[in-house]
């Protein structure tokens, strides 16, 4: 449904009706935010940044080449302002290796709530070197399938799928650490 609108967007404002790129935006807004968010952790910078997205996205409508979905070529585009936004005033993050180990890992999740967990586990997404995070963010926060994701980020399937493996690997790592780090602070 959302390919052909878009699809039908595009070409209406490629045509001169400049309105129907308000439909692009209303249909696209929340994920591009979401996903933006994914990579500042500050929401009113990411909607700034999906903002930029959006600006670049109608001046550069012609470069859709149209043998990918709209979404596609949208979050690409996004992901790429994103990354370039985050290095020249990048976001505040931990470093994975500061996080201290748990005590006893069959208690991992005992203290510590739903809302707490959530946070542990996006906090410990955005401590991943930016290949990783940009891989699991595409995977599991925005449901892009593998093939999807790699077009997103201009890499082969093959080089997808050894990041998400290797983010995964990361993550179990060092998530215990993390989410035992909230339950002591819960505690006090």
């Amino acid at each position: 449904m959302s390919a052909e609108a878009d699809r039908a967007d595009v070409e209406k404002v490629l045509a001169g009706d400049i309105d129907a790129f308000e439909c692009i935006v209303h249909r696209w807004q929340g994920s591009l935010v979401n996903l933006a968010y994914r990579f500042c952790r500050d929401r009113n910078r990411a909607e700034d940044m999906a903002q930029e997205a959006f600006l670049r996205a109608y001046r550069g409508l012609r470069g859709w080449r149209k043998d990918a979905a709209f979404s596609t070529w949208l979050f690409a585009l996004a992901t790429n302002l994103y990354r370039s936004e985050i290095q020249r005033i990048p976001s505040r993050t931990i470093a994975l290796d500061e996080i201290a180990e748990p005590g006893d890992p069959r208690t991992l999740f005992s203290g510590a709530d739903v809302e707490n967990r959530d946070s542990a586990v996006r906090r410990a997404v955005l401590a991943l070197p930016a290949k990783y995070r940009d891989a699991l963010t595409l995977y599991y926060f925005h449901q892009k399938d593998v093939a999807q994701a790699a077009r997103s980020l201009g890499v082969a399937e093959g080089t997808i799928k050894a990041r998400l493996n290797r983010g995964r690997e990361l993550l179990r790592s060092k998530l215990p650490r993390l989410l035992e780090n909230l339950n002591l602070k819960e505690a006090q």
